[in-house]
């Protein structure tokens, strides 16, 4: 049997690789992006100077021979799903029996008036990340439209370079879409205290050409004011990368619609990563979840189901991490930015220190729902322990030490922590602070 898989991020290898594992299927992985896989999150970094291409490439090149995973690279023009039939531009076609979609997403746009002015471009792709290099020298400013991740991370890759950065964001703070008001308050000042003009409550009127067709800059809509610059980041988020197939025989809605399987409406053809939209997506998780995680879980899953295990998605409570500059964060469960009916939540933050750390709980039970965490960093196995076993706040609370992921550096604000939980109800709790290692081993195996 021929396995065929469109892309080669980490839904696609990671499909390649249990396919391999389960079976002896011939296997080829199609990319038009780059010759080998490479991990996409640490695109910026090659920017910053701190890795080449090839560091953030996980396997040597002889890897892909010896495990028998055919690449090629080439662009898929069209598919003929009824004859099981790949078309490339180049006009050379290739025959599949089993095939699984993994096209990835493409940075959004919304019709702006000089959204296509050279010197305007999202940051996705390895392409991207070229594009921006080529218009780096001699820069004078950059302006980011959109926040969330990918946003600050263009800012700080601009800043590593001594190019000043403006970002025009939507939302009263930053991600306040995504986060509760005062996390977003507390990344806001993060982001300004690194010297990025951080418009809050700004959008994008038109980007502004000079004469020779490339960007001069651009028109704050609220304000009319105009901000000169020499490059656009689009990073008001992603889309499913369908486009080309929203007339072929696959259901799509915004993303190609799967069942629990990863199955399409389509014999024989699978769709996972940030391409797929579950139809019955879990309790608490969303039909399409573009981030890292979900995609390396969807490839095993897909990669079983061909190999003839009946095996259904399940990305079990929701987790997410990222970095705004040195502001790390961490979410498990269910934290919206505002309560919904039925939760409450207990929030600590430390300014001076940076820290925060909000829990979210069921207002009848107290049984905890999810955490949310700025500047500290909580093990994710015992997070996902708590939220499994619906342990209530006063457990977590008593029982935070087994956390804390660098115990022996935070006495100080654990303290602060138990005082601010004692003061709003009333209660008695001891930090407790003591060597947890063993207690935390001990407690995970119970």
């Amino acid at each position: 049997m021929h396995v065929v898989i469109i892309g080669n991020g980490i839904s696609g290898i990671t499909a390649a690789r249990w396919i391999r594992k389960l079976s002896k299927h011939r296997i080829t992985v199609i990319s038009s992006e780059s010759d080998y896989f490479f991990s996409r999150t640490a695109l910026m970094y090659i920017y910053m100077g701190h890795m080449t291409l090839k560091d953030i490439q996980p396997y040597e090149d002889h890897f892909w021979t010896k495990n028998r995973i055919d690449l090629k690279r080439a662009y898929v023009e069209d598919i003929h799903f009824s004859d099981k039939r790949l078309q490339f531009s180049s006009g050379e076609e290739l025959e599949f029996d089993k095939l699984i979609l993994a096209l990835g997403s493409k940075p959004n746009k919304f019709g702006w008036p000089g959204q296509a002015l050279d010197g305007v471009r999202g940051l996705y792709s390895l392409q991207d990340l070229e594009y921006m290099e080529n218009h780096s020298s001699d820069l004078k400013r950059a302006v980011i439209v959109g926040g969330g991740l990918i946003g600050v991370e263009m800012a700080e890759m601009f800043h590593s370079r001594h190019i000043p950065v403006s970002i025009l964001v939507r939302e009263n703070e930053y991600w306040d879409n995504v986060l509760p008001s005062e996390e977003a308050s507390m990344v806001s000042r993060h982001i300004g205290n690194h010297g990025i003009d951080l418009r809050l409550s700004s959008n994008l009127d038109e980007i502004l050409p000079d004469d020779n067709g490339r960007v001069r800059a651009v028109r704050v809509k609220e304000s009319q004011e105009i901000i000169e610059c020499g490059y656009v980041g689009l990073t008001a988020g992603v889309s499913p990368n369908v486009d080309f197939l929203k007339d072929s025989e696959l259901e799509i809605d915004k993303g190609i619609l799967v069942d629990n399987n990863l199955k399409t409406n389509l014999d024989s053809v699978f769709a996972i990563g940030d391409c797929a939209q579950l139809r019955s997506p879990s309790p608490g998780r969303g039909s399409i979840e573009a981030i890292w995680y979900t995609g390396r879980m969807m490839g095993e899953v897909a990669a079983y189901n061909i190999c003839g295990k009946d095996i259904s998605y399940d990305p079990g409570f929701w987790f997410n991490s990222a970095k705004f500059f040195d502001l790390e964060y961490q979410v498990y469960g269910s934290v919206p930015p505002g309560l919904e009916e039925g939760m409450d939540s207990f929030y600590w933050q430390d300014r001076a220190l940076e820290k925060a750390l909000r829990i979210v709980f069921n207002s009848e039970t107290e049984a905890v729902i999810g955490f949310n965490l700025l500047g500290i960093r909580f093990r994710q196995e015992v997070c996902a322990k708590w939220l499994r076993e619906k342990a209530s706040l006063e457990d977590v609370m008593r029982n935070i030490h087994l956390a804390l992921f660098d115990p022996e550096f935070s006495p100080a604000f654990t303290v602060q922590l138990i005082k601010a939980y004692n003061d709003r109800f009333q209660r008695k709790l001891s930090p407790g602070l003591k060597p947890v290692y063993d207690r935390v081993f001990n407690f995970l195996k119970s």
